[in-house]
């Protein structure tokens, strides 16, 4: 496990989190309108996210509180796999979503840095994220991290909801 600090951890998903993941995004997502087909609200790996960031090249961090007491509540989280239609050197940022309390912490900085970290890791040389108009502190977070807005979508996710594309190199 990753401390940084005594308000959150990361560390990567267990099968123990796969609930609470899937109930953080199934209740962020619709805050921002994303909850209709071409969304990843409905991917089925929602239910099952530490089988499915098992799978080579793919990895999937927690965010979960740690104040001291021993006791760990999971308030977000966020991972990187091979872009689906990609050329093989370029990976997703995933499912990176966080529940109210942890927004603003610092949380979603030190998140980003753990995945990029793992995307070249694995060898990827670009990442790219889809997200949607609206999520605006999430944008501000991707480029802050040097993402660049390009133009049109990149591989095949089935996200045809997400309107707004991100690409870096890495």
């Amino acid at each position: 496990m990753t401390d940084t600090g005594t308000r959150f951890a990361l560390r990567p998903i267990e099968p123990r989190d796969d609930d609470a993941i899937a109930r953080i995004i199934r209740t962020v997502m619709p805050e921002f309108g994303a909850c209709g087909a071409g969304f990843a609200i409905n991917d089925p790996e929602v239910d099952w996210m530490s089988r499915a960031y098992a799978e080579p090249r793919s990895a999937y961090f927690v965010v979960e509180h740690a104040d001291g007491s021993g006791d760990r509540e999971v308030l977000g989280g966020g991972g990187v796999a091979p872009l689906s239609g990609g050329d093989g050197d370029t990976c997703e940022l995933r499912k990176m979503y966080f529940l109210p309390q942890a927004r603003g912490l610092g949380a979603g900085a030190a998140l980003m840095a753990k995945c990029l970290d793992a995307a070249r890791g694995f060898g990827f040389r670009r990442c790219y994220i889809e997200t949607l108009t609206g999520m605006d502190a999430a944008m501000r977070l991707y480029e802050r991290s040097g993402f660049r807005r390009i133009d049109a979508p990149l591989g095949a996710t089935g996200h045809g909801g997400c309107n707004t594309f991100y690409l870096l190199d890495l």
